[in-house]
């Protein structure tokens, strides 16, 4: 559904996509993780044709974004991270603007439109002016919107920032049920448990470059089963174990205390990449002493370190 082929990008000196391969198959709900600056947005940006790329290729549904453009657009929708709904318009304008724009007869406009406020809630908004609706009914507009025409493809650049725990959870619902009706999601994310939870697949992205794609579980599996953080004067500190009990006993030999806790997605991804999903001060990844064991610990001169497990 989503072919990517040696796709590059530069502005002046900088080169924000360095090569990037990858094969999204129809119907997966594929997860595009990285810190601020790695190239997330400007990849979805060059799939939905709103920047060129510099070199490589990329085809939506089997339609080369470059020399086959209005068909392979036709294939997607875009919810973008900043909210750009018209504010003076009603909920239904815009709507029926985004329908226009893909030249949608009045008819199927006015269904789809009915049919999907039904699906994402919002029925009884239709004659709201979006300015009066909060972050997270504006978001539902905007999946709404990038639905109307029919995509294959939904690309979601972050699109539940700056939304509340449970809304956010609402959200992921619905883009759950958007998936088991057959179309196919890129998610662009800082919410580590956000691609944990949702994703079929996760691709790590550093430095304009992918280090690492895979399920979920297979990801988290490669750094252990189990963590324990700590802090020492080096900051705070995590390591990494195969089970429980050799957690506990490394956790045990530190003069401190310690935190038991499984390992999550963010963990996989600070090992591989030395960075945090979301940015922190300078922190980075170091191989611990043992098996099966890692630290993650902020930069210093002298490094981090890690207990070895029993």
């Amino acid at each position: 559904m989503i072919e990517i082929r040696n796709l590059q990008k530069t502005y002046g000196k900088t080169q924000a996509l360095c090569g990037i391969d990858l094969h999204v198959p129809a119907g997966e709900l594929f997860a595009y993780l990285g810190p601020n600056g790695a190239g997330k947005t400007t990849t979805i940006r060059i799939l939905t044709g709103l920047t060129r790329l510099s070199d490589g290729s990329a085809a939506l549904n089997g339609y080369d974004i470059g020399s086959q453009a209005t068909a392979a657009k036709r294939q997607c929708g875009l919810v973008p991270q900043h909210v750009n709904l018209d504010s003076e318009l009603t909920v239904g304008e815009n709507l029926d603007l985004h329908g226009r724009l893909f030249a949608m007869p009045a008819a199927i406009r006015r269904r789809r439109i009915a049919e999907l406020l039904a699906y994402v809630e919002l029925s009884d908004r239709v004659h709201s002016l979006v300015k009066q609706l909060s972050g997270g009914l504006k978001r539902r507009v905007m999946i709404a919107r990038a639905l109307l025409h029919g995509p294959r493809i939904l690309f979601l650049d972050e699109p539940t920032v700056g939304l509340d725990a449970a809304i956010r959870r609402r959200i992921w619902s619905l883009i759950k049920q958007i998936q088991q009706r057959g179309t196919t999601i890129f998610l662009t994310t800082h919410y580590i448990e956000e691609a944990e939870f949702l994703a079929d697949r996760v691709a790590f992205l550093e430095s304009g470059r992918i280090v690492a794609v895979d399920s979920p579980a297979a990801l988290m599996a490669g750094v252990g089963h189990w963590a324990i953080d700590w802090v020492s004067d080096a900051g705070m500190q995590s390591a990494y174990f195969p089970s429980r009990e050799a957690a506990q006993a490394a956790g045990a030999a530190l003069p401190n205390g310690f935190t038991l806790r499984r390992v999550n997605l963010e963990d996989a991804f600070l090992t591989l990449t030395g960075k945090k999903v979301v940015p922190d001060s300078g922190t980075q990844a170091v191989q611990g002493h043992g098996p099966g064991v890692h630290a993650a610990a902020p930069h210093n001169p002298t490094g981090g370190h890690s207990k070895k497990g029993n």
